[in-house]
């Protein structure tokens, strides 16, 4: 399935993996209040694709983590660091 979207971030925005059954894990994204969840592909090789999109899109997110932290002279936050100027 495709479609494209749009989307910001609410302030209970969070990510998880999850298991739709026992042996199929997926990948929530929940972006307060839209939650998205990336399913393994039921074709041949899907696993190898899912995990593939899921490393390639944590390496793009550390890049745009590690960008955002730095503007306008922001220390770069630390994983588990709370950003508290909301």
């Amino acid at each position: 399935m495709g479609f494209n979207a749009t989307c910001t971030p609410g302030k209970d925005a969070g990510a998880a993996m999850i298991k739709v059954t026992p042996d199929v894990p997926a990948l929530a994204i929940y972006l307060d209040p839209v939650n998205i969840a990336i399913q393994l592909p039921p074709f041949p090789g899907g696993l190898d694709v899912l995990m593939r999109f899921c490393r390639e899109l944590s390496r793009e997110a550390a890049k745009l983590a590690d960008h955002l932290g730095n503007q306008e002279g922001r220390h770069a936050l630390a994983e588990g660091d709370q950003d508290v100027r909301g």
